[in-house]
C-alpha cells in the first residue's frame, strides 16, 4: 500500500526550478592579518596546521569596523590539493558590538599552488577556489541581521593576510 503512495507521488513531481535561483548580495569584506602557521604534522591523513589572527580591518556598505586579536585559522590539507579551514574570531564594529564569526570551508587548488599558499608565497586568485559559509551570534538587535542570513563568502590568500568577501544569499 504505501509502495503504491510513493510510486504515484514521484510521477506527480514538479519538473526543474521550483523557485527563483537565489541572488548574492555583497555585504562586506574582512582583510584579516595573520601569524606565522603554526604546522602539527600529519595527522588522520591531512596536514594540519594553525594560523592564529592577530587583527584587521573590515569595510563595506553594510559593515565597518576591525578584526579583534585572538582567533585563528584551523587548516587541514589533504593531498590532492583540497585544504579543509575552519576559522572563529571576533569582529568589534564601529558601534562597539562584538561579532563573533565561524567560518568553515574549502580552498581547492593544484597540489603546486596549494604548496605555494602553505608556504605563504603570493598567488594569483584566479588559480585556486577558496570558499566558505560563515555564521554570525551577535547581541546588537542593529546588527542581528547577520543572524538571519545566509552568506557565503570567497577569500582571497596573501602572504601576511586574507582577505574574505562576504555576500548575503538573497
Amino acid at each position: 500500500m504505501l509502495a503504491g503512495l510513493g510510486a504515484g507521488a514521484e510521477a506527480q513531481a514538479p519538473q526543474g526550478q521550483s523557485a527563483p535561483t537565489p541572488k548574492l548580495t555583497y555585504a562586506f569584506s574582512v582583510r584579516v592579518e595573520v601569524a606565522a602557521p603554526v604546522e602539527q604534522g600529519t595527522i588522520d591523513g591531512g596536514r594540519r596546521r594553525f594560523i592564529a589572527i592577530t587583527g584587521g580591518t573590515v569595510y563595506g556598505p553594510r559593515l565597518k569596523g576591525k578584526v579583534l586579536p585572538g582567533g585563528g585559522d584551523w587548516q587541514t590539507i589533504m593531498e590532492g590539493g583540497l585544504t579543509r579551514v575552519l576559522a572563529r574570531y571576533f569582529l568589534k564594529s564601529e558601534s562597539g558590538a562584538v561579532i563573533e564569526i565561524t567560518n568553515p570551508g574549502l580552498r581547492v587548488a593544484s597540489p603546486e599552488v596549494t604548496e605555494q599558499l602553505a608556504r605563504g608565497e603570493a598567488v594569483d586568485p584566479s588559480a585556486y577556489y577558496f570558499r566558505t559559509t560563515p555564521e554570525f551570534r551577535v547581541s546588537d538587535k542593529g546588527l542581528d541581521w547577520l543572524q538571519r542570513s545566509v552568506f557565503v563568502a570567497r577569500g582571497i590568500r596573501r602572504p601576511d593576510h586574507v582577505v574574505v568577501d562576504y555576500f548575503i544569499v538573497e
